[in-house]
């Protein structure tokens, strides 16, 4: 079954994978279980080799580093991506002979996100390349959903600060003493449109007294 995950672009296509392992037969087995799955495999023989694929923009996301490498080793490797700063999640499988508690245990505090034990098992590598996989979908979908909230975020304009406002007119002090109607600012500050209307006290104190004095008025010329 042909493994497949959406690329930069969003177009699917087959996953790939970095293997750095200066071993050629463990190499050899490694590649071959991965391509009889339908990952496509880059190989390299060494750390230094291997760190300049992954600085590279599209390097792939899922990599297999042996720990004990020409050049830097797997854990350099590891502590340098987790120093770079990207925003493509890189996913770390340790492979190494290492055995003890406390060696696993400094691998993963490198930055390595799983390891795999030689000599390994085919069907556990395979099982723990699935897993990597489906948490980079994961990470992937959350960085898409990140930025789509950036996006919106950006679109939203918020009034803030000290606004400083006439006492008589309401009008609201701007960039070089200019001085702006209360709604074009707030218009043009946000996403609020502005319609006109009229209070109930304002009614009573401005507009009452008119339609009053037109009242007599006409009766007054009727008259």
């Amino acid at each position: 079954m042909i493994e497949e995950n959406k690329n930069n672009n969003g177009i699917k296509g087959r996953m790939k994978i970095l293997i750095a392992e200066d071993d050629r037969i463990t190499c050899r087995i490694i590649e071959n279980v991965l391509i009889e799955q339908g990952y496509e495999v880059v190989v390299t023989r060494d750390g230094n080799e291997a760190w300049k694929i992954l600085k590279c923009e599209d390097a792939p996301q899922l990599v297999i580093l042996d720990w004990m490498m020409p050049g830097m080793d797997g854990v350099d490797i590891c502590k340098k991506l987790q120093a770079k700063e990207t925003g493509r999640y890189i996913y770390i499988i340790l492979l190494t002979a290492k055995i003890r508690k406390d060696d696993i245990a400094a691998g993963l505090d490198a930055g390595a996100d799983d390891y795999v034990t030689k000599p390994f098992d085919e069907k556990e590598l395979r099982a723990r390349v699935r897993v990597g996989f489906r948490i980079l979908e994961l990470q992937n979908n959350l960085a898409e959903h990140i930025i789509k909230l950036e996006e919106a975020l950006s679109n939203v304009r918020q009034l803030q600060g000290l606004l400083p406002m006439c006492a008589y007119c309401k009008k609201i002090r701007v960039d070089q003493n200019y001085w702006q109607q209360v709604e074009k600012y707030i218009s043009a500050h946000s996403e609020a449109k502005i319609s006109h209307s009229i209070c109930p006290s304002c009614y009573e104190e401005f507009v009452k007294p008119d339609i009053d004095e037109v009242l007599t008025n006409d009766k007054t010329i009727g008259n």
